[in-house]
Protein backbone atom coordinates (compact mmCIF):
# COMPACT_ATOMS: atom_id res chain seq x y z
CA UNK A 1 0.00 0.00 0.00
CA UNK A 2 1.44 3.51 -1.18
CA UNK A 3 0.22 5.84 1.49
CA UNK A 4 -2.11 8.65 0.32
CA UNK A 5 -0.52 12.10 1.03
CA UNK A 6 -2.47 15.30 2.85
CA UNK A 7 -0.57 17.51 3.27
CA UNK A 8 -0.07 20.98 1.47
CA UNK A 9 2.74 20.78 -0.81
CA UNK A 10 5.63 23.26 0.11
CA UNK A 11 8.02 24.20 -2.88
CA UNK A 12 11.38 23.71 -1.44
CA UNK A 13 13.62 27.04 -1.92
CA UNK A 14 16.63 25.25 -3.11
CA UNK A 15 14.29 24.60 -6.14
CA UNK A 16 14.32 20.74 -5.22
CA UNK A 17 11.28 18.89 -4.19
CA UNK A 18 12.56 16.10 -1.78
CA UNK A 19 9.49 15.28 -0.72
CA UNK A 20 9.02 14.35 -4.24
CA UNK A 21 11.80 12.59 -3.74
CA UNK A 22 10.65 10.69 -0.48
CA UNK A 23 7.39 9.64 -2.48
CA UNK A 24 9.85 8.11 -5.69
CA UNK A 25 11.30 6.20 -3.03
CA UNK A 26 8.07 4.97 -1.12
CA UNK A 27 7.42 1.59 -2.62
CA UNK A 28 11.31 0.52 -1.88
CA UNK A 29 10.95 2.12 1.58
CA UNK A 30 7.74 0.11 2.32
CA UNK A 31 9.13 -3.20 0.50
CA UNK A 32 12.24 -2.77 3.02
CA UNK A 33 10.05 -1.26 6.40
CA UNK A 34 9.80 -5.32 7.76
CA UNK A 35 13.51 -5.88 7.34
CA UNK A 36 14.25 -2.44 8.39
CA UNK A 37 12.62 -3.61 11.56
CA UNK A 38 14.00 -7.31 11.65
CA UNK A 39 17.49 -6.53 11.02
CA UNK A 40 17.63 -3.28 13.16
CA UNK A 41 19.44 -1.63 10.00
CA UNK A 42 18.82 -0.02 6.96
CA UNK A 43 19.86 -2.17 4.11
CA UNK A 44 22.82 -1.12 2.04
CA UNK A 45 20.57 -0.68 -1.45
CA UNK A 46 18.28 1.46 0.35
CA UNK A 47 20.82 3.24 1.95
CA UNK A 48 22.86 4.25 -1.44
CA UNK A 49 19.59 5.42 -3.12
CA UNK A 50 19.01 7.78 0.09
CA UNK A 51 22.64 9.24 -0.39
CA UNK A 52 22.14 9.54 -3.52
CA UNK A 53 18.59 11.56 -3.39
CA UNK A 54 20.30 13.97 -0.99
CA UNK A 55 18.42 12.49 2.01
CA UNK A 56 20.67 12.63 4.40
CA UNK A 57 22.75 16.43 3.36
CA UNK A 58 19.50 18.64 3.62
CA UNK A 59 20.76 21.01 6.29
CA UNK A 60 24.16 20.83 5.80
CA UNK A 61 25.33 24.49 4.59
CA UNK A 62 24.77 25.07 0.45
CA UNK A 63 28.92 25.84 0.39
CA UNK A 64 29.52 22.36 1.42
CA UNK A 65 27.25 20.56 -1.06
CA UNK A 66 24.01 20.24 1.13
CA UNK A 67 20.56 21.90 0.69
CA UNK A 68 20.38 24.03 3.65
CA UNK A 69 16.75 23.38 3.75
CA UNK A 70 14.74 25.26 6.41
CA UNK A 71 13.21 24.03 9.19
CA UNK A 72 9.76 24.07 7.74
CA UNK A 73 11.01 21.90 4.54
CA UNK A 74 12.69 19.68 6.61
CA UNK A 75 9.51 19.16 8.85
CA UNK A 76 7.95 17.61 5.85
CA UNK A 77 10.15 15.46 4.49
CA UNK A 78 9.92 13.60 7.96
CA UNK A 79 6.32 13.51 7.63
CA UNK A 80 6.77 12.18 4.17
CA UNK A 81 9.27 9.63 5.12
CA UNK A 82 7.48 8.72 8.37
CA UNK A 83 4.16 7.57 6.31
CA UNK A 84 6.16 4.67 5.12
CA UNK A 85 8.81 3.70 7.89
CA UNK A 86 9.28 5.59 11.29
CA UNK A 87 12.73 4.10 11.86
CA UNK A 88 13.48 5.52 8.99
CA UNK A 89 12.41 8.98 9.51
CA UNK A 90 13.86 9.11 12.63
CA UNK A 91 17.56 8.14 11.69
CA UNK A 92 17.33 10.88 8.65
CA UNK A 93 15.90 13.18 11.58
CA UNK A 94 18.52 12.38 13.74
CA UNK A 95 22.10 12.51 11.15
CA UNK A 96 20.63 15.74 9.51
CA UNK A 97 20.52 17.22 12.84
CA UNK A 98 23.71 16.20 13.59
CA UNK A 99 25.21 17.98 9.87
CA UNK A 100 23.99 21.56 12.18
CA UNK A 101 27.80 20.84 13.61
CA UNK A 102 29.38 21.67 10.41
CA UNK A 103 28.49 25.58 10.89
CA UNK A 104 30.93 25.48 13.68
CA UNK A 105 33.78 23.59 12.45
CA UNK A 106 36.55 24.51 10.22
CA UNK A 107 36.11 24.12 6.50
CA UNK A 108 39.00 21.63 6.62
CA UNK A 109 36.78 18.92 9.26
CA UNK A 110 33.93 19.38 7.69
CA UNK A 111 34.94 18.49 4.38
CA UNK A 112 37.00 15.02 5.97
CA UNK A 113 33.59 14.59 7.50
CA UNK A 114 30.64 15.24 4.88
CA UNK A 115 32.77 15.49 1.64
CA UNK A 116 32.59 11.41 0.46
CA UNK A 117 29.22 10.77 -1.35
CA UNK A 118 28.01 9.19 2.31
CA UNK A 119 29.62 10.85 4.66
CA UNK A 120 27.29 11.74 7.79
CA UNK A 121 27.51 12.56 11.44
CA UNK A 122 25.63 10.72 14.29
CA UNK A 123 25.83 10.97 18.11
CA UNK A 124 24.41 9.88 21.40
CA UNK A 125 23.25 11.51 24.90
CA UNK A 126 25.84 10.60 27.58
CA UNK A 127 28.83 11.95 29.50
CA UNK A 128 32.92 11.86 28.93
CA UNK A 129 35.61 13.60 30.03
CA UNK A 130 38.77 15.05 28.38
CA UNK A 131 42.41 15.96 29.21
CA UNK A 132 44.56 18.73 26.54
CA UNK A 133 47.22 16.82 25.08
CA UNK A 134 49.53 18.15 22.26
CA UNK A 135 47.46 18.92 19.54
CA UNK A 136 44.16 18.19 20.87
CA UNK A 137 42.50 16.17 23.96
CA UNK A 138 42.17 12.43 24.92
CA UNK A 139 38.34 11.66 25.74
CA UNK A 140 36.81 8.40 27.43
CA UNK A 141 33.14 8.37 27.65
CA UNK A 142 30.00 6.25 26.48
CA UNK A 143 26.88 7.88 24.83
CA UNK A 144 23.60 5.88 24.33
CA UNK A 145 20.41 6.47 22.03
CA UNK A 146 22.86 6.82 18.98
CA UNK A 147 20.08 6.52 16.33
CA UNK A 148 21.65 5.61 12.92
CA UNK A 149 24.48 5.83 14.35
CA UNK A 150 25.70 2.31 12.46
CA UNK A 151 25.32 3.65 9.52
CA UNK A 152 27.45 6.83 10.06
CA UNK A 153 30.61 7.63 9.34
CA UNK A 154 31.75 9.79 12.30
CA UNK A 155 30.68 9.82 15.60
CA UNK A 156 29.83 12.42 18.53
CA UNK A 157 31.66 12.95 21.81
CA UNK A 158 28.59 15.05 23.38
CA UNK A 159 28.68 16.97 26.92
CA UNK A 160 31.94 16.19 27.65
CA UNK A 161 34.13 18.07 30.24
CA UNK A 162 37.86 19.04 29.98
CA UNK A 163 39.47 18.24 33.17
CA UNK A 164 42.75 19.10 34.73
CA UNK A 165 45.37 15.93 35.57
CA UNK A 166 43.47 15.60 38.46
CA UNK A 167 40.32 15.02 37.58
CA UNK A 168 38.71 18.35 38.07
CA UNK A 169 36.84 20.38 35.66
CA UNK A 170 38.72 23.13 34.06
CA UNK A 171 36.93 26.69 34.37
CA UNK A 172 36.38 29.22 31.54
CA UNK A 173 35.68 32.92 31.56
CA UNK A 174 33.55 33.97 34.78
CA UNK A 175 34.24 30.62 36.60
CA UNK A 176 31.95 28.88 34.19
CA UNK A 177 32.16 25.04 33.16
CA UNK A 178 31.19 24.50 29.60
CA UNK A 179 30.96 21.25 28.05
CA UNK A 180 32.15 20.26 24.85
CA UNK A 181 31.24 18.35 21.43
CA UNK A 182 34.23 16.26 19.86
CA UNK A 183 34.27 13.93 16.93
CA UNK A 184 35.99 11.44 15.67
CA UNK A 185 35.93 8.12 13.08
CA UNK A 186 32.85 5.61 13.43
CA UNK A 187 35.36 3.36 13.53
CA UNK A 188 36.96 4.15 16.58
CA UNK A 189 34.05 3.88 18.93
CA UNK A 190 32.99 0.82 20.58
CA UNK A 191 29.65 -0.13 20.06
CA UNK A 192 27.39 -1.72 22.59
CA UNK A 193 24.10 -3.45 21.59
CA UNK A 194 21.20 -2.62 24.31
CA UNK A 195 18.29 -1.94 21.70
CA UNK A 196 15.31 -4.27 22.57
CA UNK A 197 12.21 -1.91 22.50
CA UNK A 198 8.75 -2.22 21.06
CA UNK A 199 8.88 0.86 18.90
CA UNK A 200 11.85 2.28 16.63
CA UNK A 201 13.08 -0.79 16.46
CA UNK A 202 14.85 0.08 13.13
CA UNK A 203 16.79 3.28 14.59
CA UNK A 204 18.96 0.56 17.04
CA UNK A 205 19.66 3.11 18.74
CA UNK A 206 22.80 1.61 20.65
CA UNK A 207 25.51 3.12 22.86
CA UNK A 208 29.37 3.45 22.27
CA UNK A 209 31.97 4.48 24.18
CA UNK A 210 35.64 5.72 23.78
CA UNK A 211 38.80 4.91 26.19
CA UNK A 212 41.90 7.67 26.12
CA UNK A 213 40.83 8.54 22.75
CA UNK A 214 43.17 11.06 20.65
CA UNK A 215 40.74 13.73 19.43
CA UNK A 216 42.49 16.83 17.30
CA UNK A 217 41.49 20.16 18.38
CA UNK A 218 39.77 20.91 14.84
CA UNK A 219 36.92 18.47 15.88
CA UNK A 220 36.30 19.77 19.34
CA UNK A 221 33.41 22.75 19.53
CA UNK A 222 30.74 23.82 22.03
CA UNK A 223 27.56 22.60 20.90
CA UNK A 224 25.34 25.58 19.67
CA UNK A 225 27.94 28.20 20.30
CA UNK A 226 26.32 30.55 17.70
CA UNK A 227 28.84 33.63 17.86
CA UNK A 228 31.66 31.20 16.66
CA UNK A 229 29.97 30.11 13.28
CA UNK A 230 31.45 29.22 10.22
CA UNK A 231 28.55 29.64 8.32
CA UNK A 232 26.12 32.03 8.53
CA UNK A 233 22.52 31.78 7.42
CA UNK A 234 19.39 31.35 9.70
CA UNK A 235 19.34 28.48 9.62
CA UNK A 236 22.33 28.00 11.93
CA UNK A 237 21.17 30.10 14.44
CA UNK A 238 18.48 27.41 15.68
CA UNK A 239 19.02 25.63 18.53
CA UNK A 240 19.94 22.33 17.55
CA UNK A 241 17.14 21.15 20.17
CA UNK A 242 14.67 22.94 19.14
CA UNK A 243 15.69 21.72 15.39
CA UNK A 244 15.14 18.05 16.54
CA UNK A 245 12.05 18.87 18.16
CA UNK A 246 10.88 20.59 14.51
CA UNK A 247 12.15 17.19 12.54
CA UNK A 248 10.73 14.83 15.17
CA UNK A 249 7.36 16.45 15.72
CA UNK A 250 7.27 15.41 11.54
CA UNK A 251 8.04 11.97 12.31
CA UNK A 252 4.86 11.57 14.91
CA UNK A 253 2.31 13.29 12.12
CA UNK A 254 3.77 11.29 9.41
CA UNK A 255 3.30 7.79 11.41
CA UNK A 256 -0.27 9.19 12.31
CA UNK A 257 -0.87 9.97 8.66
CA UNK A 258 0.60 6.38 7.45
CA UNK A 259 -2.20 4.52 10.14
CA UNK A 260 -5.27 6.81 8.90
CA UNK A 261 -4.70 6.46 5.40
CA UNK A 262 -4.44 2.84 6.12
CA UNK A 263 -7.76 2.56 7.59
CA UNK A 264 -9.55 4.41 5.16
CA UNK A 265 -8.22 2.10 2.46
CA UNK A 266 -9.52 -0.77 5.02
CA UNK A 267 -12.42 1.21 5.47
CA UNK A 268 -13.42 0.22 1.50
CA UNK A 269 -13.38 -3.17 1.94
CA UNK A 270 -13.66 -4.39 5.35
CA UNK A 271 -17.54 -4.49 6.74
CA UNK A 272 -18.27 -3.13 10.42
CA UNK A 273 -20.17 -5.25 13.38
CA UNK A 274 -21.87 -8.10 11.80
CA UNK A 275 -20.70 -7.71 8.40
CA UNK A 276 -23.62 -5.30 7.45
CA UNK A 277 -22.27 -2.11 6.85
CA UNK A 278 -18.97 -1.43 5.17
CA UNK A 279 -16.73 0.89 7.60
CA UNK A 280 -16.60 3.73 5.05
CA UNK A 281 -20.03 4.09 5.10
CA UNK A 282 -20.45 3.68 8.88
CA UNK A 283 -21.22 7.02 10.47
CA UNK A 284 -19.30 6.28 13.22
CA UNK A 285 -16.61 5.90 11.30
CA UNK A 286 -16.93 8.71 8.95
CA UNK A 287 -16.72 10.81 12.14
CA UNK A 288 -13.49 9.54 13.46
CA UNK A 289 -12.12 9.56 10.18
CA UNK A 290 -12.98 13.23 10.52
CA UNK A 291 -11.48 13.90 13.88
CA UNK A 292 -8.02 12.63 13.12
CA UNK A 293 -7.66 14.68 10.05
CA UNK A 294 -8.39 17.42 11.55
CA UNK A 295 -6.05 16.44 14.38
CA UNK A 296 -3.10 15.53 11.77
CA UNK A 297 -3.98 19.03 10.15
CA UNK A 298 -3.99 21.13 12.96
CA UNK A 299 -0.71 19.89 14.68
CA UNK A 300 1.35 20.42 11.57
CA UNK A 301 0.08 23.49 10.66
CA UNK A 302 0.63 24.56 14.15
CA UNK A 303 4.31 23.75 13.86
CA UNK A 304 4.75 25.76 10.65
CA UNK A 305 2.77 28.62 11.57
CA UNK A 306 5.23 29.03 14.25
CA UNK A 307 8.46 27.83 12.55
CA UNK A 308 7.63 30.45 10.09
CA UNK A 309 6.70 33.46 11.93
CA UNK A 310 9.91 32.83 14.13
CA UNK A 311 12.43 32.30 11.01
CA UNK A 312 10.84 35.49 9.67
CA UNK A 313 11.96 37.38 12.50
CA UNK A 314 15.24 35.82 12.69
CA UNK A 315 16.15 36.38 8.98
CA UNK A 316 14.98 39.99 9.34
CA UNK A 317 16.94 40.80 12.82
CA UNK A 318 19.83 38.59 11.97
CA UNK A 319 19.83 37.33 15.66
CA UNK A 320 19.73 34.20 17.43
CA UNK A 321 16.48 32.49 18.42
CA UNK A 322 15.34 34.10 21.72
CA UNK A 323 14.23 31.95 24.76
CA UNK A 324 10.89 33.27 23.80
CA UNK A 325 11.30 31.48 20.52
CA UNK A 326 12.35 28.25 22.08
CA UNK A 327 9.49 28.08 23.99
CA UNK A 328 7.05 28.59 21.54
CA UNK A 329 8.01 26.26 19.03
CA UNK A 330 8.61 23.83 22.22
CA UNK A 331 5.55 23.94 23.11
CA UNK A 332 4.17 23.69 19.60
CA UNK A 333 6.23 20.51 19.09
CA UNK A 334 5.23 18.96 21.84
CA UNK A 335 1.50 19.26 21.16
CA UNK A 336 1.77 18.16 17.45
CA UNK A 337 3.50 14.99 18.63
CA UNK A 338 0.86 14.26 21.57
CA UNK A 339 -2.33 15.26 18.80
CA UNK A 340 -0.23 13.00 16.26
CA UNK A 341 -0.62 10.39 19.06
CA UNK A 342 -4.28 11.18 19.71
CA UNK A 343 -4.94 10.65 15.77
CA UNK A 344 -3.12 7.67 15.47
CA UNK A 345 -5.29 6.03 18.38
CA UNK A 346 -8.26 6.88 16.87
CA UNK A 347 -7.59 5.19 13.22
CA UNK A 348 -5.72 2.55 14.88
CA UNK A 349 -8.88 1.44 17.11
CA UNK A 350 -11.19 2.01 14.50
CA UNK A 351 -9.43 -0.95 12.71
CA UNK A 352 -10.66 -3.09 15.16
CA UNK A 353 -9.00 -6.39 15.66
CA UNK A 354 -7.38 -6.30 11.92
CA UNK A 355 -4.92 -3.60 13.61
CA UNK A 356 -3.08 -6.27 15.90
CA UNK A 357 -1.46 -8.73 13.12
CA UNK A 358 1.82 -7.71 12.03
CA UNK A 359 1.26 -8.40 8.69
CA UNK A 360 -1.07 -5.29 8.21
CA UNK A 361 -0.21 -2.04 8.01
CA UNK A 362 -1.13 -0.55 11.38
CA UNK A 363 0.80 -2.12 14.40
CA UNK A 364 4.59 -1.38 13.66
CA UNK A 365 3.76 2.71 12.91
CA UNK A 366 1.19 2.10 16.38
CA UNK A 367 3.99 1.13 17.78
CA UNK A 368 6.64 3.63 16.92
CA UNK A 369 3.95 6.45 17.36
CA UNK A 370 3.85 5.44 21.02
CA UNK A 371 8.04 5.11 21.28
CA UNK A 372 7.82 8.92 19.85
CA UNK A 373 5.69 10.57 22.42
CA UNK A 374 8.07 8.36 24.90
CA UNK A 375 11.32 10.28 23.24
CA UNK A 376 12.29 13.55 24.85
CA UNK A 377 11.37 15.67 22.19
CA UNK A 378 7.38 14.61 22.62
CA UNK A 379 7.46 14.33 26.90
CA UNK A 380 4.69 16.17 28.16
CA UNK A 381 6.75 17.46 31.11
CA UNK A 382 7.10 20.14 28.56
CA UNK A 383 4.69 21.60 28.81
CA UNK A 384 4.77 22.26 32.77
CA UNK A 385 8.12 23.88 31.42
CA UNK A 386 6.76 26.70 28.90
CA UNK A 387 3.45 27.07 31.26
CA UNK A 388 5.93 28.14 34.06
CA UNK A 389 7.69 30.51 31.23
CA UNK A 390 4.23 31.99 30.22
CA UNK A 391 3.87 32.78 33.78
CA UNK A 392 6.93 35.24 34.78
CA UNK A 393 9.64 32.12 35.69
CA UNK A 394 13.18 32.35 34.11
CA UNK A 395 13.35 29.82 31.30
CA UNK A 396 14.78 26.19 31.88
CA UNK A 397 17.22 26.27 29.16
CA UNK A 398 18.51 22.32 29.55
CA UNK A 399 14.47 21.54 28.38
CA UNK A 400 14.36 23.89 25.39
Amino acid sequence: MTPRSATQKIEPASGTDYVARVHELGPVILEAADQIEAEQALPPALLSQLHEAGLFKTLLPKAYGGAELTPMEQHDIMIAVAQYDGSLAWCLGQLNGCSLASALLEPSAVEEIWGQPEGCLGWGVGRGQAKRVDGGYSVSGKWLFSSGGRHSTWLGAQYVTVVDDDGNPVTEAENETRMMTMLFPTEKGNFQGYWDVIGLRGTNSDGYEVKDLFIPEKYAFYRDDHQNNYVDGTLYKFFSNTTYAIMFAGVAIGLARGILEAFKDLAMEKSGRFGKTLLKDNAFSQSEVALAEARIRSARSYVLHEVNEIWEEMTESGTVSTPEHRMRLRLATTFAIQEAKTAGDIAYHAAGATAVFANNPFERRYRDLLTVTQQVQGHKVHYQTVGAYLMGHDPEYMAI
